[in-house]
């Protein structure tokens, strides 16, 4: 019977990943099947409008639905009851708002005649999706922001509410057996992202940029598809939805493509952030006072690797085991620590993240052409403001505390500093820096604490690195180029471009101190944990510094060491390196493809050290 629950049964403690083994033997069953399907469905049916349809429609698509399912139960348990109310709840809404808006009606004249066709009734389709809206915002707000909506109130109004979970009351009541804890809300794992693919649809459905699915199987296929589930891509229904009614094709050098995303994640994810997590990142993050300056430092920045090799590396599975399958997802990371400014970060950084908030967010808010409904003459004033209400939400999408709206606005205003900023005159910038070096130093000399000790020295280096731009600029501006040639020019435009790549990642590192601060923490006590942890941080960066202790540090985190240097640097390798050893491994022969995999499994699963971890995203 133990055997059986494990295999079938929920357990909160060991959800379903993508670096178990056992995920692999359920993904390893249900390709079996799927394959059996396909080649069963195009040899008996018999037809060509068969062997497109009837495998795909009737049984492709209802079977990988139901596998999908099981495997959101594995990770989230009862919680499965929401991602199916969802899915019907989405579906019929939006037929609704489709049938109101776009079916045409005929209006009779008091005569007796009827007038031509016209537009069918806006004002229903807008209530319809006012309500997906309500039930969609209404859930995630719920689950994943009722302990920060509390406790805003009660600081603002000195009340004394308390947190209780309805929907266990009422599980209570039908069970009659108490099993469910009233007085605690669980976050269901995926929700964030499911809940944007669902609000998506019904979106581009009233804007007419899709028409509803006529099979609900369908939808919730599109719904559910458990590779991107529970920590995207972010899919939308026209990119996703077509995919369903085309042949399955899987060529050589596509499984050659798929198996190598498969085993680049999983060398992400166990290689790199597992290892660095748990030999370094999460002792320091845990009690930061207990490690020096450097140490601390170096976690912060290791984090930074972490956090994008964890994500990306699921981004990665998912992707090569879609494409085993005949569909494809969007590609969700772009070499972001290339980025030479915040702006541009966030255009290569969870993309299909970055998408949606910019079609359902940034737009709808004005875009560039007014703020709230409200229009405005400067379109740049108005940019930078919906940017910033944007980051601000799109941080708090990620965590319900106060770090992670810190972190959004942190990035908001980064975006704004950098487009002012990339529009003046060099003469004004170096007039601008130099003004702030001085306010720093002065602070510095003046209060000396830690943090001013950190903007000092971070200071310098702008201010260094804005100088060296300005001479650059100089020397360009006077043509010293044209006669020198171009070689000397592109030295130099190199130098400017790295030193722009290291300042946008320095930026994005200190931002993730409040993002990694209150990551995984009872959100009843994120905001004042993640604010503990982060001031102790800084204030280990910027006063308990030991030079002394850094080659013993290097010493005993050697590997440590040496993978965050790896990893960084096939990071930055140029995107056309990346691509030619893709596609040498995608035209090796089967068998050297198979020995290859073998080996990367052997040698990447040497690094587990500890229990394997929990993707980051999961608690999104």
């Amino acid at each position: 019977m133990d055997f059986f629950y494990h295999i079938f049964g929920f357990n909160s403690e060991s959800p379903l990943l993508f670096t178990q083994f056992y995920f692999w033997a359920f993904f390893a069953l249900v390709y079996a099947v799927f394959a059996i399907i396909m080649e069963v469905g195009n040899k008996y049916m018999g037809r060509q409008e068969a062997k497109e349809r009837s495998p795909r429609l009737h049984l492709r698509n209802v079977f990988l639905m139901a596998v999908s399912w099981f495997f959101y139960y594995k990770t989230s348990g009862i919680f499965l009851l929401i991602l199916l109310f969802v899915t019907a709840s989405d579906w019929l809404i939006a037929k609704r708002i489709y049938a109101c808006k776009f079916s045409p009606i005929s209006y009779s004249s008091p005569n007796g005649a009827s007038n031509s066709p016209q537009s069918g009734r806006p004002i229903a389709a807008k209530i319809w999706l006012a309500l997906s809206v309500v039930i969609d915002l209404g859930l995630l707000c719920y689950f994943k922001y009722a302990y920060f909506f509390t406790n805003v109130v009660n600081d603002l109004l000195g009340t004394q509410f308390a947190v209780f979970d309805i929907f266990s009351y009422i599980g209570n009541g039908f069970s009659e057996s108490g099993r469910f804890m009233v007085d605690k809300i669980i976050l269901p794992v995926g929700i964030s992202f499911y809940i944007f693919q669902v609000m998506s649809y019904t979106i581009d459905v009233y804007r007419g940029h899709v028409q509803p699915v006529k099979n609900i199987l369908d939808f919730g296929f599109y719904v559910s598809f458990f590779p991107q589930l529970v920590a995207g891509p972010i899919v939308r229904a026209n990119e996703f939805i077509p995919q369903l009614y085309r042949p399955f094709r899987l060529s050589r050098r596509l499984f050659g493509l798929a198996v190598f995303w498969i085993l680049n994640g999983l060398v992400k994810k166990i290689v790199l952030s597992d290892y660095l997590a748990v030999n370094l990142i999460d002792r320091v993050f845990e009690n930061p006072l207990l490690f020096s300056g450097f140490e601390n430092l170096f976690a912060l920045f290791a984090y930074s690797l972490q956090v994008y090799a964890d994500f990306s590396g699921y981004t990665d599975i998912a992707i090569g085991i879609a494409m085993l399958m005949g569909f494809y997802l969007p590609q969700n990371f772009d070499s972001p620590y290339k980025s030479r400014n915040p702006q541009e970060f966030w255009r290569r950084w969870h993309m299909s993240l970055s998408r949606w908030l910019k079609s359902y967010l940034y737009i709808p808010l004005g875009g560039n052409r007014s703020v709230l409904g409200k229009p405005m003459k400067n379109k740049i004033a108005a940019g930078n403001v919906n940017s910033f209400i944007t980051m601000l939400l799109g941080g708090l999408w990620h965590g319900a505390s106060w770090n992670f709206v810190i972190w959004g606005a942190l990035n908001g205003a980064g975006m704004i500093v950098y487009k002012v900023w990339a529009k003046m005159n060099w003469n004004i910038k170096m007039l601008l820096m130099t003004i702030l070096m001085g306010g720093i130093w002065t602070a510095h000399q003046l209060l000396a604490t830690p943090i001013w000790n950190m903007f000092f020295v971070w200071g310098i280096a702008l201010w260094v690195g804005t100088f060296i731009r300005y001479v650059y600029w100089w020397i360009e501006r006077m043509g010293y180029f044209a006669i020198a040639g171009t070689l000397r020019a592109k030295v130099i435009g190199w130098i400017s471009g790295g030193w722009a790549v290291a300042q946008t990642f320095v930026f994005i590192t200190f931002t993730r101190l409040f993002f990694r601060s209150g990551s995984n923490l009872d959100p009843a006590t994120a905001s004042q944990e993640a604010w503990e942890t982060a001031k102790n941080m800084v204030n280990q960066i910027g006063g308990a510094w030991n030079s002394s202790i850094i080659p013993d540090f290097i010493w005993e985190y050697r590997t440590v060491v040496i993978l965050f240097v790896l990893g960084m640097l096939i990071h930055w390798l140029p995107s056309r390196l990346k691509r030619w050893y893709r596609i040498r491994f995608c035209s090796l022969p089967i068998w050297a493809i198979i020995l290859i995999t073998i080996s990367v499994v052997i040698g990447v699963y040497q690094f587990v050290t500890a229990d394997l971890q929990a993707f980051i995203y999961f608690q999104f």
